[in-house]
């Protein structure tokens, strides 16, 4: 056991590389063992049954007033995050949620989202001006709509008497009505990346390995990825996928 100085972190056994090498290996038949276990999380989420969104909502966007499929840009998912950001959370008015502004960090281009035909969206209670000048200071780009006046959150149980809370929903339509596929909080928004974000959703990754129900679209794995600028111009893929 070894310390670091004033610090006192305490190191892990120093060995030679063979052991530390047969170390290694073993932990990753572990990981690979939690990535498997996983897929199969996923490949249940996407069998989950759906529940009709059947109240009308009105969401405020810089274009006016948006109902809740049009929030879906034309594409056939959703995945929508609900940032804290209201009276009642600590740094209102000029900042939201501390924790909601990390992961909004993250989120990434979402480019990558609409090549999977789904779209991506924040919605707060907070009127849209208020949105609009938080998502200038913080140099956000995605879609950021209102909920003020609307039930919307209280519905989706997002906003109670006591509190706010955070979270994320996903959702599909059929062309005419609009469903709530699945729902995470907490720590279940931890570690999202494009694709944990594509396996939240009904479609999942829309590759051929998923072991999803039948009829959904398909690619060979990777096939469809592109750098970010590089979809609308079809240029031809080049990674090692």
């Amino acid at each position: 056991m070894k310390t670091n100085g004033e610090n006192q972190i305490i190191f892990q056994k120093i060995v030679d590389h063979a052991e530390w090498q047969k170390a290694s290996a073993a932990l990753l038949l572990k990981e690979k063992a939690a990535t498997h276990a996983r897929d199969a999380l996923a490949a249940e989420r996407r069998r989950l049954p759906m529940v009709r969104i059947d109240k009308t909502y009105a969401f405020a966007g810089p274009q006016g007033k948006k109902s809740l499929l049009d929030l879906f840009e034309g594409r056939r998912q959703l995945i929508l995050y609900h940032f804290m950001f209201a009276p009642t959370v600590p740094g209102w008015p000029d900042g939201g949620c501390v924790g909601c502004s990390m992961v909004a960090d993250q989120f990434g281009c979402l480019a990558h989202f609409h090549a999977r035909n789904t779209s991506f969206c924040l919605v707060s209670r907070a009127p849209l001006n208020t949105i609009e000048k938080l998502k200038k200071r913080m140099g956000w780009t995605y879609p950021w709509y209102s909920s003020d006046g609307s039930e919307f959150n209280q519905d989706l149980g997002l906003t109670t008497d006591k509190h706010e809370k955070y979270g994320l929903s996903v959702f599909i339509h059929d062309g005419k009505d609009v469903y709530r596929t699945y729902h995470t909080n907490g720590r279940g928004v931890e570690g999202l990346n494009i694709w944990t974000f594509l396996d939240l959703t009904p479609l999942g990754r829309q590759e051929i390995w998923e072991d999803s129900p039948a009829g959904g679209p398909r690619s060979k794995p990777g096939a469809w990825w592109r750098r970010h600028d590089e979809y609308e111009s079809g240029a031809p893929k080049d990674c090692c996928a």
